[in-house]
């Protein structure tokens, strides 16, 4: 007779089993990542403009689904509305004077009229023309963006509130209506031919890491985990892409997180590595976890204790669990709980701290967490408004989380931390990863003959 133990183990055997269709076409690339050249910027500025377009020709749609008749944005230079970003051409990059925006419906009076009306204006005179056009569409449901919880719903500052109050006055004012969803979703929205350019940014990112986790960079002894970082940022002004954070790369111990120990130390043989960072460009933005491992070569190391490759490994495997119980409708909190049901059964301990990602780093839409990194430290298995909203489909997701890990090798319990960008593939009716996943560490050769690239000295 089985036990109750051995039975959940069969149980878990036969679940990732039926999981193997999933991995494939995910696995680590085959060959190393390229540096991808994107467009020219005037290119760049004509695609993201026709982005937009096409994002912006679905506000109506979505107005109608949430009931609203308009959404009214008001920002001044350099107190920006957050949803300013995802609504602006390329070549802007400030809303000037006093930019008001109202977005409608398509119908009645503004049948046919620019979608959104846009008026700048440092005079006053914006107020009076917006009231005319209020009273001849007559809108009921007026969406203003002042959630208390969700940045995109919540960007309209408050010395623009009060303007508008005063300015409409309060017959206009008591038809004003929060509706957070407004912003999350066309945030979150990606549109056709964005997916191309990703999977560039995706590969540009891996090919930085792969170079960076490498001999021509790193001189075990001699260059640091600060030497790396700024070698990340040096490199991506060449290849014309900034960044939303900057790039973080430390020595895991266990003690390295969450916090910053192992950020300012010089790297050794037998050091096992760590990067948090990500790229920007054409609107869009990367977050990518990777490890690495400096080979033993004085001792004549060849490859990296089978204990790490077990820890990643178990990451990977989170990493699937994630994906597949993913789904459209579901909140945050309902994903998470179906995880960490599955990763008990399976005997995996960890944490998962999933969350949107494209138009921001941290973009909008529900988040999939039992965070520390985000704050959370007394919320393991329920993160209130975030984890609540629901996954919406079409959008892109940071698939982010660690796993513990028990190495023998060295005799310690560590964190194996990765993150990789995933998208919903409409045929399929699936979640997979952008450009692929890390499925094997980076390894660090020093008796690689090539010179390493940090023989230039970082400026202090």
């Amino acid at each position: 007779m089985f036990t109750k133990n051995v039975i959940l183990q069969l149980v878990a055997v036969v679940l990732a089993s039926t999981l193997v269709h999933v991995v494939l076409a995910q696995l680590h690339p085959t060959s190393p990542a390229k540096y991808v050249r994107l467009p020219s910027l005037r290119e760049q500025a004509a695609i993201q403009d026709g982005w937009r377009d096409e994002r912006l020709s679905r506000i109506p749609g979505l107005l109608n689904k949430y009931r609203i008749q308009a959404w009214l944005m008001s920002q001044r230079e350099y107190a920006e509305d957050t949803l300013w970003w995802s609504v602006k051409s390329a070549t802007e990059y400030a809303p000037h004077r006093r930019t008001v925006l109202l977005f409608h419906t398509n119908t009645s009076s503004l049948a046919g009229q620019p979608n959104p009306l846009r008026w700048v204006d440092n005079t006053g005179a914006v107020w009076p023309a917006l009231r005319n056009v209020l009273t001849s569409y007559n809108p009921r449901r007026i969406a203003l963006n002042t959630d208390r919880d969700v940045a995109f719903g919540g960007g309209l500052h408050v010395g623009e509130y009060e303007a508008l109050a005063e300015e409409l006055g309060e017959d206009w004012m008591e038809r004003t209506v929060n509706e957070p969803m407004l912003g999350i979703e066309h945030v979150a929205t990606r549109v056709p031919g964005q997916l191309q350019y990703y999977r560039d940014l995706q590969e540009t990112t891996w090919a930085l890491i792969e170079e960076a986790f490498s001999e021509q960079v790193i001189t075990p002894g001699v260059t640091t985990t600060e030497d790396v970082e700024w070698w990340y940022r040096e490199k991506m002004l060449l290849l014309n892409v900034t960044t939303w954070n900057h790039p973080r790369v430390s020595v895991i111990t266990p003690e390295s997180f969450p916090g910053w120990s192992g950020t300012q130390d010089t790297i050794h043989e037998g050091d096992l590595l760590h990067v948090d960072f990500g790229i920007t460009a054409m609107g869009l933005n990367t977050d990518v976890q990777h490890m690495a491992y400096v080979l033993r070569t004085s001792e004549g190391e060849t490859d990296a204790p089978v204990g790490l490759k077990d820890g990643i490994r178990k990451a990977n495997r989170m990493q699937d669990i994630v994906l597949e119980r993913m789904r459209a409708g579901m909140t945050g909190n309902d994903v998470l709980k179906e995880c960490l049901d599955q990763m008990k059964v399976e005997g995996i301990e960890g944490q998962i701290y999933s969350h949107p990602i494209g138009d921001w780093g941290h973009s909008a839409g529900a988040v999939i967490a039992n965070d520390r990194l985000a704050g959370f430290t007394n919320l393991p298995e329920h993160v209130p408004v975030l984890g609540e909203l629901r996954i919406l489909p079409n959008t892109y997701y940071s698939i982010e989380l660690y796993a513990y890990s028990f190495v023998p090798e060295r005799d310690e319990t560590l964190r194996f931390r990765m993150e990789e960008n995933a998208y919903w593939d409409e045929r399929d009716e699936r979640w997979k990863f952008v450009y692929g996943r890390q499925e094997r560490l980076h390894l660090i050769n020093a008796t690689a003959t090539t010179q390493p690239e940090l023989a230039f000295v970082v400026q202090p």
